[in-house]
C-alpha cells in the first residue's frame, strides 16, 4: 500500500511539474524581448499575447503585461481597462496615459514615461471585449451582440486562464482600475470576482479593491451633473440647459429618448469646436503634433500632454514589426488595428442604468474603492461623479479638503466610509495624460490606502 501511495504521489508530482513547465513555456512565448523604437535603459520585463476566453466562438483577448522594474515579485498586480465601449486599453491607458512607453510624433519611436504606474505595480493592460484592438472573435455576430455581461464574463475567464500561464501572480494582491465606460467594466468585473471568491479561503484572484476615473456610473445622476457642468462652465445657454433637464431627466426604459437626443444635439452645436474631453486645451489639428506650440502658448501644461497622441498610436501599432514583436494579429486575418471599434460601440446590447447597487454590495464586502475625476472633462464631468457618489448616502470620514503636490493644490478629496473621492485640478477625461505626476501620486495613495497628501 505504501509503495502504491508513493507511486501515485510521484505520478502527481510529475504531472504538476509538467504543467508548471508548460506554463513557463507559455510565458516565454509571450515575452517581448524588445519593441521597435524602444529606448535604451529599459529595466523591466514585458509580455503580450492572446488568452482564449471562449473556444466554441473563437474569442481571444489580447493583453500586455509590463512588470515593475523593482521588487516585481512582491508588488501587486493591477488590471487596467479603458471604456468606449469598444476602445483599446493599449491605445489609451498604455500608450498615452500610464504605460511605461509613450510614442513620439513619428509614430515609430518610443520614450520612457517618468510617471509610469508600473514603477509601483505590475500593470496588466487588456483589450476588451473581443473585437477591440488586437482582441478577436471568429464568430462575426459577436461584434454585434456584445454587452456588459459578456464583457465581464470574458474578462473573468481571461484572468483565470492568464493566471494559469502566470502562476506567480496567483494569490497576489490584485486591483482593477480604469476610466470612462470602464466605470461599468471595472465594478462589474470586481463584483463577479467578489461573488466567486465567496467561501474560498485563499482565492487565486486575490481582489483587494478597484479605482475608476471620470467613470460612467449612474444614468440619472450622471446626466444631472453633466448638464450642470455644461451650464456652469458657460458651454450652453440657459434655455438649452432647461430643455436638457426637461427632455432627459426622467425614468424611461427608452432613455435617452428621441427628444433627449435632440436636446443633446442642440447642446453640441452651442459648445462649438472644443475638445469636450478637455475643455481648456486645444484639439489636435491636421498638421500633426502640437506639443511645442502648446507649450509656448500654455506654459502650465505638462510636458507629457499632446492632443495628437492617438494618431501616433495608430501608426505604431499598425506596424508589422511592432505586431510581430508583440505577438499580435496572429489570426492571419489582415485588418487594421484601431483605437476604438465603431461596430461595437454602435451595437452595444446591455448596459445597466446604474452601478450603485454593485458599489453598495462591494462596500459592504470590505473592498477598497476609490473614484477620481479630472475637473476639466465635460463628457463625464466631476459634477456627475459627485451626484452619483452622493446618491450612495455614505457617512463622511474626512470632509472636503485640498491636496497638495510640491506646495501647489493638485485637487480636492473627500473620504467616505469605504470610499475615497479625489479630483485632479486641470485634468481632462484622461487624467494620467493631462496630469501624469498628479495621477501617479493618486495611484500611489490608492495602493498604500493612504489619504491624498495635505
Amino acid at each position: 500500500m505504501k509503495r502504491n501511495a508513493v507511486l501515485v504521489a510521484c505520478f502527481l508530482a510529475i504531472i504538476l511539474i509538467k504543467v508548471e513547465c508548460q506554463n513557463l513555456e507559455g510565458q516565454e512565448r509571450d515575452r517581448i524581448f524588445e519593441l521597435p523604437g524602444q529606448p535604451q535603459g529599459v529595466g523591466f520585463s514585458q509580455f503580450s499575447g492572446y488568452v482564449t476566453v471562449n473556444e466554441e466562438a473563437g474569442r481571444a483577448l489580447f493583453y500586455w503585461l509590463t512588470e515593475s522594474p523593482t521588487y516585481s515579485s512582491s508588488r501587486p498586480l493591477v488590471l487596467w481597462l479603458n471604456g468606449g465601449p469598444g476602445c483599446s486599453s493599449i491605445a489609451y491607458g498604455a500608450a498615452e496615459e500610464l504605460g511605461p512607453f509613450h510614442i513620439h510624433p513619428d509614430g515609430r519611436t518610443l520614450f520612457l514615461n517618468k510617471y509610469a504606474w508600473n514603477n509601483l505595480a505590475n500593470m496588466l493592460f487588456l483589450e476588451s471585449p473581443a473585437g477591440v484592438g488586437f482582441s478577436y472573435t471568429n464568430t462575426s455576430s459577436n461584434l454585434y451582440d456584445t454587452g456588459d455581461q459578456r464583457t465581464a464574463e470574458d474578462a473573468y475567464v481571461f484572468l483565470i486562464n492568464w493566471l494559469e500561464r502566470f502562476p506567480q501572480y496567483k494569490h497576489r494582491d490584485f486591483y482593477i482600475s480604469g476610466e470612462s465606460y470602464a466605470g461599468h467594466y471595472v465594478p462589474q468585473l470586481a463584483h463577479l470576482v467578489f461573488k466567486r471568491n465567496q467561501g474560498v479561503q485563499n482565492p487565486v484572484i486575490n481582489l483587494k479593491g478597484f479605482m475608476v476615473g471620470n467613470a460612467v456610473t449612474d444614468d440619472y445622476h450622471d446626466y444631472v451633473g453633466t448638464f450642470e457642468y455644461w451650464w456652469n462652465h458657460g458651454l450652453i445657454s440657459d434655455s438649452t440647459y432647461h430643455y436638457l433637464r426637461a427632455a432627459c431627466l426622467f425614468d424611461s426604459s427608452q432613455h435617452p429618448s428621441v427628444e433627449c437626443n435632440k436636446a443633446m444635439d442642440l447642446a453640441d452645436k452651442e459648445e462649438g469646436n472644443i475638445d469636450a474631453y478637455s475643455i481648456f486645451t486645444p484639439s489636435c489639428n491636421k498638421t500633426g503634433s502640437r506639443r511645442k506650440s502648446l507649450k509656448a502658448h500654455y506654459p502650465w501644461l505638462s510636458r507629457a500632454y499632446d492632443p495628437c497622441t492617438e494618431r501616433y498610436s495608430k501608426i505604431y501599432f499598425n506596424s508589422p514589426d511592432v505586431q510581430k514583436a508583440m505577438h499580435a494579429n496572429i489570426t492571419g486575418i489582415p485588418y487594421p488595428w484601431t483605437s476604438c471599434s465603431d461596430t461595437l460601440t454602435g451595437s452595444w446590447q446591455d448596459s445597466p442604468k446604474s452601478m450603485l447597487p454593485i458599489y453598495q454590495e462591494l462596500l459592504a464586502g470590505g473592498l477598497r474603492i476609490w473614484v477620481f475625476s479630472g475637473d476639466a472633462d465635460a463628457v463625464v464631468p466631476v459634477t456627475a461623479t459627485r451626484y452619483s457618489i452622493d446618491a450612495l448616502k455614505l457617512p463622511t470620514v474626512t470632509n472636503w479638503y485640498p491636496w497638495y503636490d510640491n506646495g501647489k493644490v493638485g485637487g480636492w478629496s473627500q473620504v467616505y466610509k469605504g470610499l475615497t473621492f479625489v479630483t485632479i485640478r486641470g485634468a481632462g477625461h484622461e487624467v494620467p495624460l493631462h496630469r501624469p505626476r498628479q495621477a501617479y501620486i493618486l495611484f500611489r495613495s490608492f495602493l498604500h490606502n493612504q489619504p491624498m497628501p495635505s
